[in-house]
C-alpha cells in the first residue's frame, strides 16, 4: 500500500457559484463523457451535462427527444471524469412540467444515480413554482431563461429573445421569478445585450450567458461548437479549435496508410517469442 496520501480535491458546489456574483467570471462548458470532462475539469468552474447531447452526440434534430435515461447515463460519465468542477445535469423535456411532485421524483433520481451537484430547468411561466418546491426540499437548481431550446416546437425555430419591449418584459419577469424561487444561477441564452445586462444588474443570482453578451457573471458554450467539431456554428460561438479539420486529416491519413499497407508497421505488430536457448 502506498504511503503517499491521495490528493483530496474539493468539488465546487452551489454556494461557491453563488459567491461569484459580480466577481471573477464563472467559466462553464458542456460535457457529455468522461474523457472530455477530465480535460475540461481543470479549467472550468461548472460542467453542464446539457440536453444538447441529443443534438451534438445522438444526432437528434432538437432537444425534445432527449430522455431521462440519456441524461443519467451521460451525467454518470461526466462525474467519473471530473474531480473539481461542479456538475449540473439538464432535466429533459417532459421530466418536470407535469407537476411539482413528478419533478421532484425525477430530479431526485438524477441526483442519486449520477452524484451530480444540481439540476437545470428551463424556466417557463409555470416553472418558478416548481423550482421553489425543489429548492425547499434540498435540490439545487439552475434556471434557464431567454431562448429556451425545449420550446422550439411551440416557437418554430431557435430565435434570439429580448429584441422587442414585450419580449424584454417577459424575459425579465421570468428571470426575476426564477431568482426569487431560489435558483443558485440562471443561464441566459440568445438574449439581447441590454436585457442580459439589465437582468444581471437586477438580481442577486449569478447569470451565465450563452449568446447573451459579456455583461453576464459567467459564460457557457457547447463544447463541440467551440472546438469546431461541426461545419456550422451559431453567431455567438467563437471557435477555439478546428477539430473537424484535424479529425478529417487524421482519418484520411489513416485510410491511406491502410490501403497502402503502411499500417500497421513492424513497430505496431506482435511477433512470436523466440524459444529460450537450452
Amino acid at each position: 500500500m502506498s504511503s503517499q496520501k491521495q490528493e483530496v480535491v474539493k468539488r465546487l458546489a452551489a454556494p461557491d457559484i453563488m459567491k461569484r456574483k459580480g466577481g471573477e467570471p464563472i467559466v462553464c462548458l458542456t460535457a457529455y463523457d468522461a474523457p472530455t470532462a477530465a480535460l475540461l475539469d481543470e479549467h472550468c468552474d461548472l460542467l453542464l451535462v446539457g440536453d444538447s447531447v441529443g443534438m451534438v452526440v445522438h444526432g437528434l434534430p432538437n432537444t425534445v427527444g432527449v430522455t431521462l435515461e440519456m441524461m443519467i447515463l451521460h451525467g454518470q460519465a461526466v462525474m467519473r471524469g471530473s474531480r473539481r468542477a461542479m456538475v449540473v445535469v439538464d432535466m429533459p423535456f417532459g421530466s418536470y412540467e407535469g407537476g411539482k411532485e413528478v419533478a421532484y421524483d425525477n430530479c431526485a433520481r438524477v441526483m442519486k444515480e449520477t452524484g451530480a451537484q444540481a439540476v437545470k430547468l428551463e424556466s417557463g411561466p409555470t416553472v418558478p413554482e416548481t423550482i421553489a418546491y425543489l429548492v425547499q426540499r434540498g435540490i439545487p437548481v439552475m434556471g434557464h431563461v431567454g431562448l429556451r431550446p425545449q420550446a422550439v416546437l411551440t416557437e418554430g425555430a431557435f430565435k434570439a429573445k429580448g429584441r422587442t419591449d414585450d419580449e424584454r418584459l417577459r424575459v425579465m419577469a421570468e428571470a426575476e421569478a426564477t431568482a426569487d424561487a431560489g435558483a443558485f444561477a440562471i443561464v441566459i441564452e440568445g438574449t439581447a445585450e441590454g436585457v442580459a445586462r439589465e437582468i444581471t444588474g437586477a438580481i442577486d443570482t449569478p447569470t451565465i450567458g450563452i449568446g447573451a453578451s459579456a455583461a453576464c457573471d459567467g459564460q457557457i458554450l457547447v463544447t463541440p461548437d467551440m472546438l469546431g467539431l461541426f461545419g456550422w456554428t451559431p453567431k455567438f460561438v467563437r471557435r477555439y479549435a478546428d477539430l473537424r479539420g484535424e479529425i478529417d486529416r487524421a482519418v484520411g491519413t489513416y485510410a491511406a496508410d491502410v490501403k497502402a499497407r503502411r499500417f500497421p508497421a513492424e513497430v505496431e505488430t506482435y511477433f512470436s517469442k523466440k524459444p529460450a536457448m537450452p
